[in-house]
């Protein structure tokens, strides 16, 4: 057989195995930097029973950055756990793990040495009676898929509830299915940001997790920042109290209890938390885009205490604090080029400082920007749109992006909130001109959003007349 036909085989066999390679994660070349910083912070800070997986991560990262020996270390770190945290377990725990030296041979060109990993997946499914010569079902592999899946970012967030549901159909009582399972759904609770979110569809699961992992500080963190959504903030504060006196995953709590905290107004104690969490992971893109956000709660604070009108020493604290807050969004965007959230904020603070010209680069940078899911671009225009209309006073242009946020009709807050504020700029435009057949049959659209239709059609007949009218005094 000539090399290319065996070549050919091999890759046939390897297109079959479970693991990083064949698992579809989505992962942007620019995001590869700061992802492998946080699976490092991860691996050193986070106290979980379920670090094989992240060190499978890690050897995929590091082969997609070119670092294949390094791949290689980090493939035997995982084996090395293994064998000291998994001894007496089945093959099944290393399956993914030869599935990930399999293909990284096999990448290196050494064809031999991927022949022989492909042998002990092979061996492993008819151990367990599998119908495919190299993929197993089992609830473990979903687990594994899930986790690195939950790893790579947004993009990935609904495969990986997936995963850890149909695990948890076999072993509904496992507690790293429950785990996984609650921090993905708490994840997606905050992307999509619907407007009437399920209490027990978002708390259940990381209830169920703290039960079934009593140790798991992270997940009490998490467990309280959903309470503190649903306005159970003194509830909250006692789990995030538990989880800092704990002594587990510090570094993670602290991100987690400053976020809760600025969000309670306690700015000072947030950004206490966060800055003996940056000495520990002084890159970490989340930890400056939090610190960020204090400085800028501290800017709205001192306005606000000023009636909005901050003259002499207040004045120059709020320049002072929000060229903090512009340094920390800006190195969270150097580690994380696709933080959208963080390219938002910083133009916020570029608006507060009146450079418009930089804020308004920020906001075109975006607009190019094609992996933004729906959420993201609503939440875009809807800035954009306050941009337009409070700053650049432009009612022509905000109208524009508050429309272009709610046609995409997935149901958020920031959607009811584009549809609140294009309400309140048609209703002003009409209380200058009440004949403006714009306004009225925008106005129309809006009732009509809102299932008002006898409102709807009142308006869009008031502008249908106003239209007829206007073409009658145009006629020769």
């Amino acid at each position: 057989m000539s090399k290319n036909a065996d070549k050919d085989q091999i890759r046939a066999r390897l297109e079959q195995l479970r693991c990083h390679f064949t698992w579809k994660l989505l992962i942007e070349d620019t995001e590869l930097p700061d992802l492998e910083n946080r699976v490092f912070d991860q691996i050193e800070f986070l106290d979980t029973k379920f670090n094989v997986g992240i060190h499978n991560l890690l050897a995929y990262v590091k082969h997609l950055t070119g670092q294949n020996k390094e791949a290689l270390q980090s493939l035997k770190d995982a084996e090395d756990l293994i064998q000291t945290e998994h001894a007496g377990q089945s093959d099944m725990s290393r399956l993914v793990n030869w599935g990930n030296y399999a293909w990284l041979y096999y990448h290196m060109g050494r064809l031999p040495e991927a022949q022989i990993y492909l042998d002990k997946v092979e061996t492993t499914c008819k151990k367990f009676a599998s119908p495919s010569c190299y993929t197993l079902e089992s609830p473990e592999m979903d687990s594994e898929e899930g986790w690195a899946l939950l790893k790579c970012g947004g993009k990935n967030y609904e495969r990986a509830k997936a995963c850890f549901k149909k695990a948890l159909e076999v072993d509904p009582e496992n507690p790293e299915f429950n785990t996984g399972y609650a921090i993905v759904m708490y994840r997606l609770d905050g992307f999509n940001k619907t407007p009437q979110a399920d209490k027990a569809y978002c708390l259940q699961p990381l209830e169920r997790a703290v039960r079934l992992n009593p140790e798991n500080a992270y997940i009490k963190a998490l467990l309280a920042l959903k309470l503190q959504d649903f306005g159970e903030q003194a509830e909250g504060e006692k789990y995030i109290e538990k989880a800092l006196t704990s002594g587990s995953s510090q570094t993670y709590v602290f991100r987690y209890a400053a976020k809760f905290y600025r969000r309670k107004g306690s700015i000072d104690k947030a950004l206490q938390l966060l800055k003996t969490a940056l000495q520990a992971t002084p890159s970490s893109s989340f930890l400056h885009h939090q610190i960020g956000l204090c400085y800028r709660a501290q800017v709205i604070q001192i306005k606000k205490a000023a009636n909005w009108q901050p003259r002499g020493q207040d004045r120059e604290t709020i320049n002072r604090i929000r060229e903090l807050a512009i340094s920390h969004f800006e190195f969270a965007l150097e580690q994380k080029p696709t933080f959208d959230i963080a390219y938002i904020h910083l133009a916020d603070m570029y608006i507060e400082a009146g450079d418009y010209t930089k804020a308004e680069d920020i906001y075109q940078k975006m607009f190019s920007m094609t992996s933004l899911e729906d959420e993201k671009l609503q939440e875009l225009y809807l800035h954009h749109g306050r941009y337009q209309e409070f700053q650049r006073k432009s009612e022509v242009r905000a109208m524009i992006y508050y429309l272009k946020a709610i046609k995409i009709e997935k149901p958020t807050f920031v959607r009811d909130k584009s549809i609140t504020c294009l309400e309140k700029l048609v209703l002003k435009k009409l209380r200058r001109n009440a004949e403006d057949i714009e306004s009225l049959s925008i106005l129309g659209f809006i009732h009509k959003l809102k299932e008002e239709i006898n409102e709807a059609l009142e308006c869009y007949e008031q502008a249908l007349r106003l239209a007829n009218e206007k073409s009658v005094r145009h006629v020769p």
